[in-house]
């Protein structure tokens, strides 16, 4: 089990330790015992916006992209690049009275389920998700009060 963590941002004090407590817990529960190689990077809405135009062919920034290298579901490993928008986690954070980290941990459960094969493109698969997000967030005794959707976008 290998996770890099790269912080190329200023807004959100990243803590290594408890990044790979979080993306652990998710694989714990939904991969089972999969061998995993992770890359997660805490970026600006300007490499965001850049690397969702380039590969969503959107010109905007977003909370999370989760890029799935895997091969088929069946393949042994899971190999996944997860880029987390340290700037939407701040602007969210005060438009959803929750803590700025706490946004960032959430995109970043976000990120891993959408690689395990969640999908939050229909009303059912966005409450699954978000339900799956909560408990794994509880587990870790994050405060969850705030929480009001999973699916919600970030305001330009």
């Amino acid at each position: 089990m290998t996770i890099t963590i790269k912080n190329l941002q200023n807004k959100i004090h990243i803590r290594p330790k408890r990044i790979k407590q979080i993306v652990l817990k998710v694989l714990a529960k939904e991969a089972k015992s999969k061998p995993a190689r992770i890359n997660v990077c805490f970026v600006d809405d300007s490499r965001i916006k850049e690397l969702n135009r380039a590969y969503l062919k959107k010109d905007s920034p977003t909370d999370v992209l989760a890029f799935d290298m895997s091969g088929p579901p069946d393949a042994g490993c899971i190999c996944a690049d997860i880029v987390v928008s340290a700037e939407t986690a701040v602007r969210n954070a005060g438009i959803f009275r929750t803590s700025k980290i706490f946004e960032a941990y959430l995109y970043l459960v976000h990120g891993v389920l959408h690689i395990l094969g969640y999908r939050d493109d229909n009303p059912k698969g966005k409450k699954l998700m978000q339900d799956k997000a909560e408990e794994i967030l509880s587990s870790l005794n994050l405060n969850l009060t705030k929480l009001t959707c999973l699916s919600r976008k970030a305001k330009p």
